[in-house]
Parts: C-alpha cells; sequence; structure tokens
C-alpha cells in the first residue's frame, strides 16, 4: 500500500497521528509506504511520474497485490494517477480525497451537472478538470474504498465524487477534515480489507 499525505502532512505525521501502529497492532501482512511528493511541481505531472516509476512499478514486480490509497490531496493525487492509466492497481484506499475547489465545482454545477458538462479549451489544461472530465467515464480498480467524515467542509465535493464510483465501498463517520474522522476510517478499511490475523 502506498498511501500518500495530505497538503501540509508529511509522513511523520501520519505515523505520529497512527497509520502505521494501526496495521501493526492488528499483525497485518501489509507494508505500507508513506512517501512525500509534495516538493515535485509540474501540475501533478513529476510527482505522478515519480509515484508510477519509483514506487508502484516496483512494488507491482514484488507483490502480488499493489494498492495505492491518499489523505485529502494526497486521495487528490491517487485519483489523479488513476485518471492517466498508468498501471493496474489492485484497489484504492481514499480518506476523505480533496475533491477540487469550489470554483470548479461551481462551474460543473452551473453547467446543469457533471453529466451535461463539457469542458473547455482553457479547462482542458487544468488538472482538477481533466480529472473530473475522466469521472465521466471513469475505469476503478476492482476494490474502491473512500470514507469522509460527516462534518468535513468539503462534503458536499465528496458525495458528488462519491456518486460517480459505482460498485465502491463508501463510508461516512462522525468528525471534520482530520484525524478525527481519517483513522477510523482508515481502521475501519484495515479491519474489512485486511482482517485480524492474530
Amino acid at each position: 500500500m502506498v498511501l500518500l499525505p495530505g497538503a501540509l502532512m508529511t509522513p511523520k505525521h501520519m505515523v505520529e497521528a497512527g497509520v502505521l501502529t494501526a496495521v501493526q497492532s492488528r499483525l497485518l501482512a501489509l507494508d505500507v509506504t508513506l512517501p512525500d511528493l509534495h516538493a515535485l511541481t509540474g501540475d501533478n505531472q513529476d510527482a505522478l511520474r515519480v509515484l508510477e516509476t519509483q514506487l508502484l512499478a516496483p512494488a507491482r514486480d514484488e507483490y502480488d497485490e499493489v494498492w495505492l490509497g491518499g489523505i485529502s490531496r494526497g486521495g487528490h493525487l491517487a485519483l489523479s494517477y488513476l485518471s492517466q492509466g498508468l498501471g493496474p492497481l489492485s484497489g484504492m484506499c481514499l480518506l476523505a480525497p480533496y475533491p477540487g475547489s469550489r470554483i470548479t465545482s461551481n462551474c460543473i454545477v452551473r453547467s446543469g451537472g457533471l453529466n451535461v458538462w463539457q469542458p473547455t479549451t482553457e479547462q482542458q489544461q487544468d488538472s482538477e478538470f481533466r480529472l473530473w472530465q475522466w469521472l465521466k467515464d471513469p475505469a476503478w480498480p476492482r476494490q474502491v474504498y473512500m470514507g469522509y467524515g460527516v462534518d468535513d467542509r468539503f462534503a458536499d465535493g465528496m458525495q458528488r465524487l462519491a456518486s460517480c464510483m459505482a460498485g465502491a465501498e463508501l463510508h461516512s463517520v462522525p468528525g471534520a477534515h482530520d484525524w478525527t474522522a481519517w483513522l477510523p476510517l482508515w481502521e475501519r478499511f484495515l479491519d474489512r480489507h485486511f482482517g485480524e490475523l492474530a
């Protein structure tokens, strides 16, 4: 599992929040990598290239299953990876994935919704609009888990995102756009998809 941190979040923050402890306490046969790709620029392209060539492609050579996940902006990057078809995944774990700015979502809503909206040439140059264009007809891995806090400030956008995820496992828990929701969602994901070996 490659789990991508959110904006202004480092792998250290994820460790301190209990992400790895939740795996270790369950004695799971799951290796988790927490990369820091925030320094990479280029409209996500540099980060996506490193994610594929240095993390996911080597993992596919070593493991039977390779999952990609992310928290907030990390979830957005994970979706961008999937939208570009860079490589096969066994599944995805999206914890409160950032759905894009209100400018993006409002533009799509004002056009009549995602099914009606057609991106302009200018919008096609924007990574957020490109992701929503892909969400019109997405190709998902066999297993997709998504969750968010009911008081998350991006909850409305995440609900629109969830409506594009046919067959996904969707969860909401008490909490906001922080670890009060993210850690319980992560623990629920681990229990449902990997089980306890103890």
